[in-house]
């Protein structure tokens, strides 16, 4: 007795991106251009804080790191998935260990990628490159 096995598809999804996924994207850089204004304000005070200017030029990358994740996203490219949360880890735990500062905009902007990581996401895994 040999059981036909069929491939199961949980989502009914299509690779045209809709508004649930442009809407996650776009909250997604919401946040990030939060912490971006963080760390701008952080620069213009940076000799006031006594905060090394070597410090800038490590966060602003990780900051451009972690945009270019959601523009890979945006055009179905798994590296950006793997890419935007690394980057949102790491420019978190900078803040943290370097100016003791706990970033709740970082914190929010994970939380808003696993919620919508798997409501728009996931579904849309399969059109990934």
């Amino acid at each position: 007795m040999e059981k036909e096995y069929k491939e199961y598809s949980y989502f009914d999804e299509d690779p045209k991106k809709g508004w649930g996924f442009i809407l996650a994207l776009a909250s997604l850089l919401l946040f990030t251009f939060m912490g971006i204004g963080l760390d701008f304000d952080e620069y213009l005070q940076h000799e006031t804080l006594n905060i090394p200017s070597g410090y800038f030029y490590f966060i602003f990358s990780i900051d451009i790191l972690m945009i270019a994740g959601i523009v890979l996203m945006f055009f179905y490219r798994k590296i950006g998935i793997i890419l935007f949360p690394g980057m949102l880890v790491l420019h978190f735990f900078m803040h943290n260990y370097y100016l003791s500062t706990f970033l709740y905009s970082d914190v929010t902007n994970l939380f808003l990628f696993t919620g919508f990581g798997m409501l728009a996401i996931i579904p849309k895994w399969k059109f990934f490159r």
